[in-house]
């Protein structure tokens, strides 16, 4: 029967699964060798294909588009860990980004000797500082600045 509904289904051009067989033509049905006994069964509707999933995408496709506008994003709508949704890495990169191009605006700037940009650039890399501002305090505390 796999064989026949196969078949069926390549002739309707659907999926095997969406193929239905009638109930009391299934001993005909078995007895069906070639493509045109199975197209028989179909014009006499012994075989039939399964309606199609009457579930509308529309809602879908809204909230979809909401969500690429920025919408529909916040902590209620958000679904697995604390990292599911924004790696560790991305957060990483971000953080460090942040730092390294803050570090670089202070060296030319010229408020950062070249031997504390590289102390500095080190630390970050090492994950020593939050944020742009510890860097900041860190360099004050430290007097780090460099006197014009």
């Amino acid at each position: 029967m796999r064989s026949k509904k196969r078949l069926a289904g390549k002739i309707l051009k659907v999926s095997p699964s969406k193929v239905r067989f009638a109930a009391d033509a299934l001993d005909d049905i078995k007895k069906a060798i070639t493509r045109s006994d199975i197209r028989g069964f179909i014009a006499t509707k012994k075989i039939v294909k399964s309606k199609k999933n009457l579930q509308s995408k529309s809602g879908a496709r809204k909230i979809a588009a909401q969500k690429k506008k920025g919408r529909q994003k916040g902590r209620g709508s958000r679904k697995g860990s604390k990292h599911s949704n924004v790696s560790r890495k991305e957060l990483w990169m971000k953080k460090v980004r942040v730092q390294r191009i803050f570090l670089k605006d202070l060296r030319e700037k010229k408020l950062l000797t070249p031997s504390n940009y590289r102390s500095l650039y080190a630390k970050s890399k090492g994950g020593y500082f939050r944020n742009r501002r510890h860097i900041k305090l860190y360099v004050t505390e430290h007097n780090l600045w460099e006197n014009k």
